[in-house]
């Protein structure tokens, strides 16, 4: 009489074996594919000099709230930013300070301030808009420092071993509702101080009807 129990165990067995050999994965956890998302309006990060030319010199930022990743928040202070066309008020700074000061806008901010500033990931500014900054205590003017900020997910060396993806990979998310779809092109970004989140603009979370704090699926490219 056969051992189905004892069947089943060998061919299992066989099967792991070959997907070894051909250096396929075998996994008993199921991967995760969820992650939850966060609407960043525009928003602008300074280095020392520009907060001391904005503010007054030794100015020291005031936290408005925490935000998503940590050791990063929101601050109380606000600037104008201004273009060939237009400028926008109540622009509210983040914290800490950066080595480079950027200003991130949406396409439709970009369009009101008369700017065509690329779409980049943080810190990529070489060859980005040209933009003015006005402060309370004086105004600034950058050759370069506005960009679109591309559509990304923050997360921790072990959430991207858990997600099956990899440091700057791209991947496209998917979007349920009534407005849903999938929004391609969002770049993964490892680092072991990050919190999972995913981080989009308010451009992209009203065509996709998107309040914040959902959850979406990751669709590997």
């Amino acid at each position: 009489m056969i051992d189905k129990n004892a069947l089943l165990e060998e061919i299992t067995r066989l099967v792991v074996t070959e997907l070894k050999e051909q250096n396929v994965t075998v996994s008993t956890k199921q991967q995760k594919s969820y992650v939850p998302v966060s609407i960043s309006a525009r928003h602008i990060h300074l280095q020392r000099d520009h907060l001391d030319a904005l503010f007054g010199k030794g100015y020291q930022l005031t936290k408005h709230k925490d935000i998503s990743q940590p050791g990063q928040w929101a601050c109380n202070e606000k600037v104008t930013i201004q273009g060939p066309k237009g400028k926008i008020e109540n622009v509210r700074v983040l914290s800490p300070l950066r080595e480079a000061t950027q200003v991130e806008v949406a396409s439709s901010d970009a369009r009101k301030l008369g700017l065509e500033p690329p779409v980049r990931s943080s810190g990529n500014l070489t060859g980005s808009a040209p933009i003015t900054i006005i402060g309370p205590k004086g105004t600034i003017q950058l050759q370069e420092g506005c960009i679109i900020a591309d559509r990304h997910i923050h997360m921790t060396p072990q959430d991207a071993m858990e997600f099956g993806v990899r440091d700057k990979q791209k991947v496209s998310v998917k979007v349920p509702g009534g407005k849903g779809g999938l929004m391609g092109e969002v770049t993964i970004r490892v680092r072991h101080n990050y919190a999972l989140d995913m981080h989009i603009d308010t451009d992209d979370a009203n065509a996709f009807g998107l309040s914040g704090n959902e959850q979406l699926q990751i669709i590997p490219d």
